[in-house]
């Protein structure tokens, strides 16, 4: 008898993007570009980083003869910062920006994102993480708040769902038929937060009297 396996689990990978500040004014379209090809954009921000910033971002790059132009120019004007999503999204990301250096990518990677969009080898658009341990660290340095866990899909996600998460809504929508309130929303949202199975709950003293 022949066993079926499993089909094996896909879980969404995450990558930052920068949007450089000498293209920043091409922000929706690189956005269209990143969207049209498959990834989804899960934050985003737009900032200005000090040079103190700009260097501790790029500590890997310290000692390196270009780090003091690349701090001062990362730290120009604004850029935006953007958590992407998608099966195997660091290497993804990597292929659409092309190589480092915009003028070798015009060559080489004529479609990529830095030869369409890049000067030179410093002002080259769009910034990619490296590597998955890379990725997390500039995640956190860009998105202090991000809780980087797995994302996950398919059967993984409907076992998730139908454990955690259908059976207290559907008490709380049985209980928001009931009771019929004016705002169904907020007295849903309310519901959900009082009966949350995780909500910490308040250890109270008993006192114990002698006999």
């Amino acid at each position: 008898m022949q066993m079926l396996m499993p089909e094996p689990q896909i879980y969404v990978e995450r990558t930052l993007a920068l949007i450089k500040p000498d293209v920043i004014d091409k922000e929706e379209e690189i956005e269209e570009i990143i969207l049209r090809s498959g990834f989804t954009i899960v934050q985003k921000r737009k900032l200005q980083l000090s040079p103190e910033q700009c260097s501790n971002f790029y500590a890997d790059q310290y000692g390196k003869m270009f780090f003091p132009n690349l701090t001062a120019y990362m730290s120009s004007g604004p850029l935006v910062a953007m958590v992407l999503a998608r099966h195997c999204a660091i290497s993804y990301w990597k292929e659409l920006i092309g190589p480092s250096n915009s003028i070798k990518a015009k060559e080489t990677h004529p479609d990529s994102l830095r030869a369409i969009y890049g000067t030179d080898d410093l002002r080259n658009a769009v910034h990619g993480s490296l590597r998955f341990s890379s990725a997390e660290r500039e995640i956190r340095f860009m998105f202090p708040e991000v809780i980087l866990e797995p994302i996950q899909v398919g059967q993984a996600a409907k076992d998730y769902l139908n454990l955690y998460v259908n059976p207290t809504l559907l008490a709380g929508l049985t209980a928001l038929c009931k009771h019929k309130p004016a705002d169904p929303l907020i007295w849903l949202a309310d519901w959900l937060i009082e009966h949350n199975p995780n909500k910490p709950r308040l250890q109270h003293d008993v006192t114990v009297e002698e006999p």
